[in-house]
């Protein structure tokens, strides 16, 4: 089953969140730290100290919307950035709803092959 009808982007926001805070804590955080509506039909994901539980905030055209997870054992991979706001792709929020790490190897550049 699919809980999300085509969102338009993905955003997690990389730092901690308080989970007592409910749709309109979570909702004043993406007014304030990012650049996108609220009402855009993005999705927004957030973790809280222990990251064993993960958050997503959407609109779905009738009102705010909320999905949470818990995990029972290990913790959600968070990437360790330091912005504001990472865009993820479907691809990414599956990996991180699954366990894994949304952050792969680094492209490597080299001015000549060396031979």
């Amino acid at each position: 089953m699919r809980m999300f009808v085509a969102p338009s982007a993905i955003y997690l926001y990389p730092k901690t969140v308080d989970f007592r805070q409910q749709f309109n804590g979570l909702a004043l955080i993406v007014e304030q730290q990012f650049d996108v509506p609220l009402m855009s039909g993005a999705l927004f994901v957030f973790t809280n100290r222990t990251r064993k539980r993960l958050r997503i905030l959407y609109w779905d055209n009738t009102g705010l919307a909320m999905w949470s997870k818990r995990l029972e054992k290990d913790t959600f991979k968070w990437p360790s950035n330091t912005q504001t706001s990472l865009y993820l792709s479907e691809q990414q929020l599956n990996s991180l709803l699954g366990g894994f790490t949304i952050e792969g190897h680094q492209p490597l550049f080299y001015a000549s092959a060396g031979l």
